[in-house]
């Protein structure tokens, strides 16, 4: 008998949910008690200090989120409009803002189709005389091979943003995301494993980087003169209420990550002999797959992705695409940012049009994922 199911707030499956615990609740209401709610206050530099531990970087400063934090690094590290920085054509448009923010170029290069990060063997030939930088992101569920990237980067004196968005937790063989690279850059948004409503962090080795990165997410104010500003930054500061969540959500990253890793698995094991479905498994040879989001991409070019998507909605199991490609934006094509006519991404263009997110929220019980995945293989045949 066909299942069915009525839409209403007890059998709707959202795509994410944000896990706010007691103790989460009561962290931010000592805050309140105390009035530390504004950029100033204890739990900004405790969340600080605890977060460079979790990254195993020396430095790390608090952002109002990962956009500014993208920016904030790029011009941190002196990139200017004569400058062309690389980056992936699959990824959030914040990538490309950064750069172009600065007045620097950002250069396209296309995804892979085994775990739809940046396509490492075409980086060197998008590399001239002018780039200055790479933006390396890792995409939804495995990190990037970073030693491949590394030995790029280092032969070509290039500098690496590592944008660990989306990895929070995660290990590249024995290293955690977000330690590689001159920078790093993180968001707190409330799909992310850890959650400061809107949030982010930049994070470095660097004494010099941090410093530049403080001032210009605070104005740059002058040291002597605070109002007589030094340099044109932004007010991308984080509130001492945000850092109180994020300090508090922090001590069970291993706990969040487990779960999402479970859940992961779960999926796998009943999706992935769908001949029709791609769903990446639960590891590769550097990296262990922690699930960020369940992302499945319809392998079957018959099959209408749009209708699937409103069919699952219709059994209450809501869905997000993946991301559009960054040379396929409306703005940039208005702009004419990408050149189009000499320069090819299929891959990227076919993610963004067959891929799409499954629900994976923390409480997900076991036997809602079944009948999720039960569901999926059942509309997509």
């Amino acid at each position: 008998m066909k299942q069915k199911l009525k839409l209403n707030k007890v059998n709707f499956f959202p795509v994410s949910k944000p896990t706010i615990s007691k103790q989460d609740i009561l962290a931010v209401n000592k805050t309140l008690k105390n009035g530390w709610i504004s950029s100033n206050g204890p739990e900004i530099n405790k969340f600080e200090k605890e977060f460079s531990k979790l990254v195993s970087r020396k430095y790390s400063t608090t952002v109002s989120n990962g956009t500014a934090a993208l920016e904030v690094a790029i011009k941190a590290l002196g990139i200017t409009k004569d400058d062309e920085v690389l980056i992936p054509n699959f990824t959030i448009i914040s990538n490309a803002l950064a750069v172009l923010r600065q007045q620097a170029t950002p250069v396209l290069i296309d995804c892979n189709l085994e775990n739809w990060n940046i396509k490492i063997e075409d980086i060197e030939k998008k590399i001239t005389k002018k780039t200055k930088a790479i933006i390396i992101t890792h995409i939804y569920s495995f990190p990037n091979d970073m030693d491949k990237i590394l030995k790029i980067c280092k032969k070509y004196n290039i500098l690496v943003i590592e944008d660990a968005a989306e990895l929070i937790g995660s290990n590249y063989k024995n290293k955690k995301c977000g330690s590689f690279g001159d920078i790093s850059t993180f968001s707190f948004y409330a799909n992310k494993q850890i959650t400061t409503g809107e949030g982010g962090m930049i994070s470095t080795n660097s004494v010099s980087l941090y410093e530049k990165c403080n001032s210009l997410k605070n104005l740059c104010f002058g040291s002597i003169d605070r109002f007589n500003h030094v340099d044109i930054g932004w007010n991308y500061r984080m509130t001492n209420m945000q850092a109180a969540l994020g300090l508090s959500q922090l001590k069970n990253i291993k706990v969040t990550v487990k779960k999402k890793i479970e859940i992961g698995n779960r999926y796998y094991k009943e999706l992935h002999k769908n001949k029709n479905i791609q769903i990446l498994p639960p590891s590769n040879n550097y990296s262990k797959n922690i699930y960020w989001i369940i992302g499945i991409l319809v392998k079957n070019k018959k099959i209408n992705v749009k209708k699937i998507t409103n069919k699952l909605l219709s059994f209450g199991i809501q869905t997000r695409p993946f991301f559009w490609p960054m040379n396929e934006q409306k703005i940039f094509k208005k702009l004419k940012i990408f050149d189009n006519k000499n320069n090819k991404y299929p891959n990227s263009q076919h993610l963004s049009r067959n891929g799409f997110y499954l629900p994976s929220y923390l409480e997900l019980k076991n036997n809602e994922i079944d009948y999720i995945c039960n569901i999926v293989n059942k509309v997509i045949r």
